[in-house]
């Protein structure tokens, strides 16, 4: 018999869930497969050589994303970002065929073919990278968050770090300023348990709870389970209307759990097989919603089947165009670098 306490938890969790429009629902599934799916085709390439350089996959993580990104508007909104970044440009509305050529080096990327894995952008999107140097995303977030606040426009700025990157100093330098001058920032602390293969207990003094580490600056924090999108897209919700409505910058920590090494060129041995797999079975976003939604009778298998055809196709387009995509023009070396004075 479950406890009172897994009572009360699936209870709200079946409030929340009845309280969203099934289409919405059926919605954040799709978004979520489509990126594990185009996470698994991009480790598969990479395996087979045609992506260089360094690699990060999403496997896992895919509702701290796909559920903020539900909370805001596209194009007006802003998003920032780590090394750890495809997945938030397929949440943001890029097109996998244009990441995907990014990765292989090819022209038809979103970088022209020169930034790889950690660097692309889309100034529709308002995505501002993908950032290989850790933490540094953080401060670049503030400034687009101050963008926003001068030209006084309705915004926010999502900017996402690990827990690693957490304990970088001009992270709090960051969050000072964003306190001093109340920027429509939302930091989103994608806490996976391991920044590279060190384990959270052994890099974060005192506690583990990340959230706090704005108390310093007056900057309030909330935890949410990160491996449950609609609890994300709720509490994404009411944080970003708190933000939005000019009362300076909040803390997200999202408790997550990648799947795969840090990156391509991590065999992972700092964890044992048995806990990757707990939380496979238990905790995977995209099979729990799945099994939530076939309960609440939103959809059935068939319309699964549909679904699950059509995000193959998509990324087999997807490898498909960026492996036939011409490779950039040497010419490229010299193309945006510098911006010419007005």
């Amino acid at each position: 018999m479950a406890s009172k306490t897994e009572g009360a938890k699936k209870a709200a969790k079946g409030k929340a869930f009845a309280g969203n429009d099934p289409k919405l629902i059926i919605k954040l599934y799709r978004d979520m497969l489509l990126i594990r799916r185009f996470e698994e085709k991009a480790g598969q390439m990479y395996g087979m050589g045609l992506i260089g350089g360094f690699c990060h996959l999403y496997i896992g993580q895919e509702a701290v994303v796909v559920g903020l990104q539900a909370c805001i508007e596209t194009g007006k909104d802003s998003v920032v970002t780590s090394y750890r970044d495809h997945g938030h440009m397929l949440a943001c509305g890029m097109d996998p065929k244009g990441v995907m050529a990014e990765l292989t080096g090819r022209r038809g990327g979103y970088s022209k073919g020169k930034g790889g894995s950690m660097h692309m952008f889309s100034r529709e999107q308002k995505f501002f990278g993908g950032h290989g140097i850790v933490g540094a995303q953080v401060p670049i977030g503030a400034g687009v968050a101050f963008a926003h606040k001068y030209l006084e426009e309705p915004s926010c700025c999502l900017t996402y770090l690990g827990d690693g990157a957490l304990n970088q100093g001009q992270v709090y330098e960051t969050f000072n300023m964003a306190a001093l001058w109340k920027l429509p920032l939302v930091v989103v602390i994608e806490n996976n348990k391991y920044g590279m293969g060190t384990a959270i207990e052994r890099s974060s003094a005192k506690s583990t709870e990340l959230y706090h580490r704005g108390q310093a600056y007056g900057i309030p924090g909330l935890q949410v389970d990160g491996m449950d999108v609609v609890e994300v897209m709720e509490a994404g919700r009411k944080v970003i209307e708190q933000v939005k409505g000019g009362k300076g910058p909040f803390i997200m920590e999202m408790l997550t759990y990648r799947y795969r090494g840090h990156s391509m060129s991590d065999p992972a041995k700092y964890r044992s097989k048995e806990e990757v797999q707990k939380y496979r079975s238990e905790h995977d976003p995209i099979d729990n919603l799945k099994t939530q939604m076939l309960a609440a009778g939103i959809i059935d298998e068939a319309k699964l089947k549909d679904i699950d055809r059509e995000i193959k196709d998509i990324v087999t387009d997807a490898a498909d165009f960026a492996q036939t995509s011409p490779e950039p023009d040497p010419g490229e070396l010299w193309t945006d670098v510098l911006v010419a004075a007005e």
